[in-house]
């Protein structure tokens, strides 16, 4: 989101991490309802990062040998890939955050933040064409139907033009969706700044498109996870669209009952909020909704219905993200156990990388 992001430096670093990476891997995605053997898995869960030199050079290779120490399914980055001013969204960003993915031993998700494509307007960003530069994104790492990393995790794309591109109608293939054991994962892209409705050269027309491609790709997950008889879903996104009145400083306010923003600000979510509330009470089943955004771990409910009562299948996850004033302070990432057998199938850790404690040394 904000604060001041050098990229210059760090490729060394990356180019270490990769050697001898990710190959073409198709032959080993891993789309698979494999439920028989029941047993449990755990995956990984990051993003808002890196936002500094120091943590391009030092607090993500750590992260990422953290990661790679521990025995994943798979990882997921919900989006910003830099600091959201003063850092250029020049083609070496991408290729030095494909790098990082493609240095996971594990298959490796992502989905589009605000500062990785909607605030690449800003002048302070170099002034970038933000539609222009999601195609960009679209190209380097969502042209194939499977995930980045080490070993490739097959997934399926919302392939219909519901999006917009600089040309006109594109897939939106950056909405990915894929099953294993019983649970069904989905990405979306839904990023901060009001979900490019406000900030820098906002853009109603591609909103639009995008808002009503989420919406169907929201209810079309729901639609198979009950085909496939999923016990649980879990949705990635990178913004934080604001849940109730209590966190003004993190998040839009909005009446939880009736999900309107309440601050005046134009609303990019509501009608998203809206859809996915239906389908969650519907749905009955555990819904866990990961995003990053807004700096600060936490696990909560606080998704209400119309009679202001708290949907108990729904569990809000917000990963670790950026606090440039403490270099590699809160460079961390989110463990979850999963088990499908399990009454929750979701638990959630906080995995400290011990080579990034800043206030606390590692013992």
């Amino acid at each position: 989101m904000r604060k001041r992001f050098v990229l210059a430096v760090g490729f060394c670093i990356v180019a270490a991490l990769v050697s001898g990476s990710a190959t073409d891997g198709r032959s080993s995605g891993r789309d698979d309802d494999d439920r028989d053997d029941g047993e449990g898995y755990a995956i990984g869960l990051w993003g808002d990062l890196p936002y500094s030199a120091t943590q391009v050079v030092v607090g993500v290779p750590n992260l990422i040998a953290d990661m790679n120490a521990q025995d994943l399914r798979f990882t997921v980055h919900d989006g910003d890939l830099k600091a959201g001013s003063n850092s250029p969204c020049n083609d070496a960003l991408y290729t030095q955050s494909l790098a990082y993915f493609n240095s996971l031993k594990a298959p490796a998700a992502f989905t589009p933040g605000d500062n990785d494509w909607t605030d690449c307007d800003r002048a302070s960003n170099g002034g970038f064409s933000s539609l222009e530069r999601l195609d960009h994104e679209r190209q380097i790492f969502f042209s194939m139907p499977f995930s980045l990393g080490q070993h490739r995790l097959r997934q399926e794309v919302q392939t219909a033009p519901l999006c917009l591109g600089v040309s006109g109608p594109v897939a939106c293939v950056e909405n990915r969706r894929w099953t294993v054991r019983g649970v069904t994962y989905a990405t979306l892209n839904v990023p901060g700044s009001c979900n490019n409705l406000c900030d820098t050269a906002p853009d109603p027309a591609e909103w639009t498109a995008r808002n009503q491609a989420n919406i169907v790709w929201v209810q079309e997950t729901f639609s198979e996870a009950r085909e496939r008889r999923s016990v649980a879903i879990m949705f990635i996104t990178q913004a934080n669209p604001g849940w109730d009145l209590s966190d003004g400083t993190r998040a839009p306010l909005r009446d939880p009952r009736t999900l309107a923003e309440t601050d005046g600000q134009p609303d990019g979510f509501k009608d998203f909020l809206s859809a996915l509330r239906e389908e969650v009470i519907a749905f009955r089943r555990p819904v866990a909704y990961v995003h990053g955004d807004s700096h600060y771990f936490r696990v909560d409910k606080p998704f209400l219905d119309s009679a202001g009562r708290r949907l108990e299948n729904f569990t809000r996850v917000e990963t670790f993200g950026d606090n440039a004033a403490n270099g590699n302070n809160d460079v961390h990432w989110v463990k979850v156990l999963v088990d499908p057998n399990s009454r929750d199938v979701f638990a959630f850790q906080p995995q400290i990388v011990a080579a990034n404690r800043v206030a606390v040394p590692a013992p």
